[in-house]
C-alpha cells in the first residue's frame, strides 16, 4: 500500500492516458490522424488515401470521434473529418495530443527508416 501512496500520479489519473495511447497504437488511427492534420477530409479520401474499405475506416474514425480527438461536420451528405482543439498539427512535423494534464508529441521524421 505504501508505494501506492507514493505513486506520481494515481491510476485514476492515468487512466485517460493510457486510453489514448491505446488508441493512437493502432497504425490506421495513427495514419488517419496524420492525414487530418494536413487538412479536413472525408471518408471517402480517407478511403482512398489508406487504401482500406469505407467500414474499417468509419469504424476508426467513430472511435476517435467518441475519444474526442477528432470532429466531424456535416455538409448535406458529406460528413467532413478534421483534428479538433484535443489534437493540433505543429507545422509538418509534430502532432500534439491534449490528455487532461498530459500532452503527448508525436514527432514526424521523414527519411529515418532503419537500413
Amino acid at each position: 500500500m505504501e508505494s501506492t501512496r507514493n505513486a506520481v500520479f494515481s491510476e485514476q489519473e492515468l487512466e485517460p492516458l493510457v486510453g489514448v495511447f491505446r488508441l493512437l497504437s493502432d497504425k490506421t488511427r495513427l495514419n488517419i490522424l496524420l492525414l487530418l492534420s494536413k487538412g479536413e477530409r472525408n471518408v471517402t479520401s480517407l478511403c482512398g488515401e489508406l487504401g482500406l474499405p469505407q467500414p474499417t475506416v468509419s469504424h476508426h474514425l467513430g472511435l476517435l470521434r467518441m475519444s474526442n480527438l477528432i470532429s466531424n461536420r456535416r455538409d448535406g451528405k458529406q460528413v467532413f473529418y478534421d483534428l479538433n482543439g484535443q489534437v493540433e498539427a505543429d507545422g509538418r512535423s509534430t502532432l500534439q495530443v491534449a490528455v487532461d494534464r498530459f500532452t503527448i508529441a508525436i514527432g514526424l521524421e521523414k527519411g529515418s527508416g532503419k537500413g
